[in-house]
């Protein structure tokens, strides 16, 4: 704040206001409210719940993409809606990223709310709180804690491919790496294994797990040979497997027992429990399913409110495949 108020001719009073209204700026906008939509969109959060609901009935992976949207949104200059926006003949968004293309989904879920919020309350409810709210229902829907989100995310003008390319943890990981990885974001380990539970729910293209099916000795033998028939040493890239194989649509903690019985999918889930650091907090979620899920929650929350663009930083999209 120093740099705003420096210059030998400015008067003292006038040193203290400018001051106080930066100081009061910078709490205002870093502020996010559960009831941010209370009297501006008083049915957002119903109408959101409705439409994940719905998508997660009629196929259950949705829940898994829609999470995992929020995810590699809030990884990439924070939780600004930033992954949503398309590709156009002079923007390069985040959608061909390593890690997204050919491989995000649930693109035409969060339209379809969006279009929705637009006909209740329009230029109100920002795609950022929508994905948010929506990574949230998911884990309900599949039997996960639900827990309150606080809203008033704005939305980014721009993307960042080289970001989305360089920030979200690859499944080729090893734990030290993963460990920066969500440091970087400013998670602890046992951060880091909470959130990993995610993949408690949904699936993994061949391409992601192949290696270590073929060339890793902590990986269970049977297990191993269940997965070659679907993924072959070539071809079947885009094959899918669970990466849960107990309960692949139940938002549990069998992805933790799992990784006791070397039946983590990927390279990434198996280095959580490899004789590691993690290794207690994992056996900590096997005997206890309860805590898994408390820590989930709060981790999530967390994770919502990575560098969120508020007050009157970026803006509300009306569609959330582009700017306004």
């Amino acid at each position: 704040m120093g740099s705003y108020i420096t210059g030998s001719c400015t008067p003292t009073n006038t040193k203290i206001s400018l001051s106080l209204f930066f100081l009061l700026v910078g709490v205002a906008s870093a502020q996010l409210s559960s009831t941010f939509y209370g009297t501006s969109c008083p049915n957002a959060l119903s109408t959101i719940k409705s439409a994940v609901d719905s998508a997660v009935s009629k196929e259950a992976r949705m829940g898994a993409s829609l999470l995992r949207l929020h995810f590699h949104d809030c990884f990439v200059n924070g939780c600004d809606a930033s992954v949503l926006l398309d590709d156009t003949a002079n923007f390069t968004g985040e959608k061909t990223a390593g890690a997204n293309a050919n491989s995000l989904r649930g693109f035409d879920v969060i339209d379809t709310i969006k279009s929705q919020l637009e006909s209740l309350c329009p230029k109100v409810v920002s795609c950022a709180d929508i994905l948010t709210v929506a990574a949230r229902d998911s884990i309900v829907a599949l039997g996960g804690l639900t827990y309150t989100v606080p809203l008033g995310r704005r939305d980014s003008t721009t993307a960042s491919l080289s970001a989305a390319n360089s920030n979200i943890p690859a499944p080729t990981l090893n734990l030290s790496a993963l460990i920066t990885a969500f440091s970087n974001k400013g998670f602890t380990a046992k951060e880091l294994v909470a959130l990993s539970g995610s993949h408690t729910i949904g699936q993994a293209r061949c391409t992601t797990f192949r290696t270590r099916l073929y060339n890793e000795a902590n990986i269970n033998a049977s297990f191993a040979t269940s997965l070659k028939s679907s993924c072959p040493t070539s071809g079947g890239a885009n094959n899918l497997s669970p990466l849960d194989v107990t309960s692949p649509t139940s938002f549990d903690n069998a992805y933790f027992t799992n990784l006791v019985s070397q039946k983590g999918l990927l390279h990434s889930d198996q280095q959580l429990f490899s004789g590691g650091s993690t290794d207690s907090q994992v056996n900590a979620y096997v005997s206890n399913p309860a805590t898994f899920r408390t820590d989930f929650a709060n981790a999530m929350i967390k994770m919502g409110n990575l560098s969120p663009l508020t007050g009157t930083n970026g803006q509300i999209r009306t569609n959330c495949r582009k700017v306004n």
